[in-house]
């Protein structure tokens, strides 16, 4: 009887381990649900919620064309997915910033996508143009009247996304903003925004820019227009990378590197589009 239970113990413990990761091994295998399965692989990526839509537009895509492999995200938020590729647990750490230079000695950032962040305003305001400054005072509840920056006499009406939003992440940390705004609505959705600014003439709002449609006003940002070409070239300044983190002098596996190829080529700018992101400057 003791052999019977040593023995079912030895096999629960085998089966857990088996079927607690999906990650690759030397034969170019991939071990899921505890079995392995010839010419699967698993490519994994760990990091920014922001960048949710571009890897999943990316990776459906990727795996449409290769049904042997299966690519994996896990939001878990930017410096999380460099810790995670640092420490080897996943093949590609996703950033919705710049590395930090402590970061560079054994890290490699690679900018697959720019997000660029558009500030909209209502059709009938009058206002055309602010800085950056501006905006965040604005946010902040420093400037509260239209009129303190060249429209009507009339309130700001302050219209952000949720807490778990990505892109209110981007837009405070571009604007130094980051716990310090006051919001009038906080929305769940992009388009939340785009209709409720243009429903109400005293609004303002931020959303992608690809977003943006003809219901409200893009407005520019120290005399430049959130075109694909101004946020490609950097003119534009609410805009941050959207990074792949790859550690140095450690090759990716032959799924990975496929993926990263593929995620970095002009053949994803597309899809980088559709994502609501804008594509590299090739």
């Amino acid at each position: 009887m003791k052999k019977i239970i040593t023995f079912a113990v030895a096999l629960s413990l085998l089966t857990g381990v088996m079927t607690g990761c999906g990650t690759n091994n030397s034969s170019g295998k991939s071990e899921t649900g505890g079995k392995k399965t010839e010419n699967s692989q698993t490519v994994s990526t760990d990091g920014s919620t922001s960048m949710e839509k571009v890897i999943g537009f990316l990776s459906e895509a990727y795996m449409e064309e290769n049904g042997d492999i299966k690519v994996t995200y896990n939001p878990t938020g930017s410096s999380s997915g460099i810790q995670a590729v640092s420490e080897g647990r996943c093949d590609i750490g996703l950033a919705s910033r710049d590395l930090k230079e402590e970061e560079q000695a054994d890290l490699t950032a690679t900018v697959v996508a720019i997000d660029g962040i558009g500030i909209v305003i209502n059709p009938d305001n009058p206002v055309a143009d602010l800085s950056v400054e501006q905006v965040g005072r604005i946010y902040t509840g420093e400037i509260s009247n239209w009129k303190e920056v060249g429209g009507k006499d009339a309130p700001i009406v302050c219209i952000g996304r949720e807490a778990a939003s990505g892109t209110r992440d981007g837009f405070e940390e571009v604007t130094g903003t980051k716990d310090k705004c006051k919001y009038s609505q906080e929305l769940t959705s992009t388009g939340d925004v785009v209709q409720t600014v243009a429903g109400n003439p005293n609004a303002i709002g931020y959303a992608s820019v690809a977003s943006v449609n003809d219901s409200v006003k893009a407005v520019s940002i120290e005399g430049v227009e959130p075109t694909t070409e101004a946020i490609q070239d950097g003119q534009y300044k609410i805009q941050r990378n959207f990074v792949l983190v790859t550690k140095k002098d450690v090759s990716l596996s032959g799924a990975a590197q496929d993926f990263f190829d593929f995620a970095t080529s002009e053949q994803a700018d597309n899809l980088i589009t559709q994502a609501g992101a804008v594509p590299i400057k090739r």
